[in-house]
C-alpha cells in the first residue's frame, strides 16, 4: 500500500503536487481549529459539571462545524479556481453552525468557566468557516464581515463576566487568528490560481504552435499542388478534345505529360513532408530556447559554434572552439532541425518540464543531437508522443524516416534522474567533423561548451 501511495504521488505533475499541497494546507487550517474546539467542548463541560445537554451537544456541534466548514472549503477552493460554484445553502448552513458554535463557546464561558480559554474557543469556532468563506467573497466583503463580527463580540464577551483587559485580549486574539488564517488561505489560493493560468497559457501557446505549423504545411501543399493540379486538369481536357478529333498521337503526348506532372507532384509532396523548407538548425535552436523560455522552462544550449545572446559583459562570453552549426551539410542540418522542432513542441505539450538541455556535438565522425528534459515524471512507458500533426510520418516515426535516409538513428526513452532523453545521430561525410575555416586538422574542436541564458 505504501508503495502505491509513493507511486501515485511521484506520478503527479509538478502543478498537481502544488495544487494538492495548497488544498491540504487549507484543510489543515480547518481541521486544526476543529481539533482545538473539540478538545475544549469535550473536556470543559464535563470537568466543570455543566448541564448534560451542554456536555453532549457542545462536542457534536464542534464536529458539525468542522464537517460543514470542510465541505465549504472544498467547494470554495474549486470556485476560486473557476471550477464550479458554491451552493448558497451550504454557505448558509455552515454560517449557522459556526454561529451556534460561537454562541456555545460564549455560554460555556459564562456558565462553566473557561479559565482563559475563551480566545482559543472563539477563534476555533470561527476560523473553519471564515477561512473557507473568504475564498468566495471579495476582500472588502471579508474585511466588513470580520469587522462586524469583532464589533458583535465586543458587546457579547464582556457579558460573560470578563474584565475589560480580558475582553480586549480576547478580541485581539480572535482578530489576529481569523485575519491571519484567512489571509494565508487567500494568498495560497491566489498563487495556485496564477500557476494554473500560466499552465493554461502554456497549453494555448503549444496549440498555437501546432496550428501555425498546420497552416505552414497547408500553404506548402497549396504552393506545390495548386499549379500542378490546374495543369493536369487542363492537359487532361486537351487530351480528351484531341482524341475526339482523331489525333491519337497528340492525345498520347498530352497524357504522357500529365503522367510526368503527376510524378513530379508526388516528389514535391514528399519533399514538403520531409520538411525541406524552413528547417534551419540554427534558427530552430534559437527558436527552441525562446519558446521554452517563454513557457517558463529553463533551456540550456550546448552547441559548438552556436552563439546565443549572452547576458553578461561582452568580455565574459565563453569562447567557442568547435565546428559551427553552419559547417554541417545542409541535409544533416535539416534533419536535426526537425528533431529540435518536434522535441521542443513535445516538451511544451506533453511534459511538466522545468529544465531542458539541448546538446549538439560532432565527435566520433557523426553529428549527435540530444534533447533532455525533466518533465516526464511518472511515465512508465518510453517514447515521446507525436507533437506536430503536420504530415503523415511525423513524431518519432517521421524523425526516424528522415534520419534513416541519411544513415542516422534515433533513440528515445527514460534517462536517469526521472528525465526523458531523445538522441539523434547522423554520420558525417568522410567520417569526421566538418571543416572549419581557421582551424587546423586535428585541433580541438569537438568539446561542447554550455551556455545558460
Amino acid at each position: 500500500m505504501s508503495g502505491m501511495r509513493v507511486q501515485g504521488w511521484s506520478g503527479r505533475s509538478g502543478l498537481a503536487k502544488v495544487d494538492l499541497y495548497t488544498r491540504g494546507t487549507v484543510y489543515l487550517l480547518v481541521w486544526a481549529a476543529l481539533l482545538a474546539l473539540m478538545l475544549l467542548m469535550l473536556t470543559r463541560p464535563v470537568r466543570l459539571g455543566a448541564h448534560p445537554a451542554m456536555a453532549v451537544g457542545a462536542p457534536l456541534l464542534a464536529v458539525a462545524n468542522g464537517v460543514a466548514s470542510t465541505l465549504l472549503a472544498g467547494r470554495a477552493m474549486d470556485a476560486y479556481l473557476g471550477q464550479g460554484r458554491v451552493p448558497r445553502r451550504l454557505v448558509g448552513g455552515a454560517a449557522v453552525i459556526a454561529a451556534l458554535a460561537t454562541g456555545t463557546a460564549l455560554c460555556l464561558s459564562a456558565t462553566a468557566g473557561m479559565e482563559g480559554r475563551l480566545p482559543i474557543a472563539l477563534s476555533a469556532a470561527l476560523v473553519p468557516f471564515l477561512t473557507a468563506h473568504c475564498l468566495i467573497v471579495r476582500r472588502r466583503t471579508t474585511v466588513l464581515i470580520h469587522g462586524g463580527l469583532l464589533a458583535l463580540l465586543g458587546v457579547l464577551v464582556p457579558l460573560t463576566g470578563r474584565s475589560t483587559v480580558e475582553s480586549l485580549f480576547t478580541l485581539g486574539t480572535v482578530a489576529f487568528s481569523i485575519g491571519w488564517l484567512a489571509l494565508t488561505a487567500r494568498i495560497s489560493m491566489w498563487v495556485l490560481a496564477v500557476m494554473w493560468e500560466l499552465r493554461e497559457a502554456r497549453d494555448v501557446e503549444a496549440r498555437l504552435a501546432v496550428a501555425e505549423e498546420r497552416l505552414r504545411f497547408g500553404r506548402d501543399l497549396h504552393d506545390v499542388l495548386g499549379r500542378n493540379l490546374a495543369v493536369i486538369a487542363l492537359k487532361s481536357e486537351l487530351a480528351v478534345q484531341v482524341a475526339r478529333r482523331g489525333d491519337e498521337r497528340r492525345a498520347l503526348e498530352q497524357m504522357a505529360e500529365v503522367q510526368r506532372i503527376a510524378r513530379e507532384s508526388q516528389r514535391e509532396v514528399r519533399d514538403v513532408v520531409r520538411g525541406y523548407r524552413g528547417a534551419d538548425l540554427r534558427t530552430e535552436l534559437d527558436g527552441a530556447r525562446g519558446v521554452l523560455g517563454a513557457a517558463g522552462i529553463h533551456c540550456t544550449i550546448e552547441s559548438p559554434g552556436h552563439r546565443p545572446p549572452f547576458d553578461g559583459p561582452p568580455g565574459n562570453a565563453p569562447p567557442f572552439d568547435g565546428p559551427p552549426v553552419d559547417a554541417l551539410p545542409a541535409e544533416i542540418q535539416s534533419a536535426l532541425a526537425w528533431v529540435v522542432r518536434e522535441a521542443t513542441t513535445n516538451v511544451l505539450r506533453h511534459g511538466e518540464a522545468v529544465h531542458c538541455a539541448i546538446a549538439l556535438s560532432t565527435a566520433t565522425g557523426a553529428a549527435a543531437l540530444t534533447v533532455e528534459n525533466d518533465g516526464v515524471r511518472g511515465r512508465t512507458t518510453p517514447g515521446l508522443p507525436a507533437a506536430l500533426p503536420t504530415a503523415p510520418g511525423t513524431g518519432l516515426a517521421g524523425l526516424r524516416e528522415r534520419l534513416a535516409a541519411l544513415g542516422g538513428t534515433l533513440e528515445a526513452g527514460p534517462a536517469p534522474g526521472a528525465r526523458f532523453r531523445l538522441t539523434a545521430r547522423v554520420p558525417l561525410p568522410g567520417g569526421g567533423a566538418p571543416d572549419v575555416p581557421g582551424r587546423e586538422p586535428g585541433a580541438p574542436g569537438d568539446r561542447r561548451r554550455s551556455l545558460e541564458r
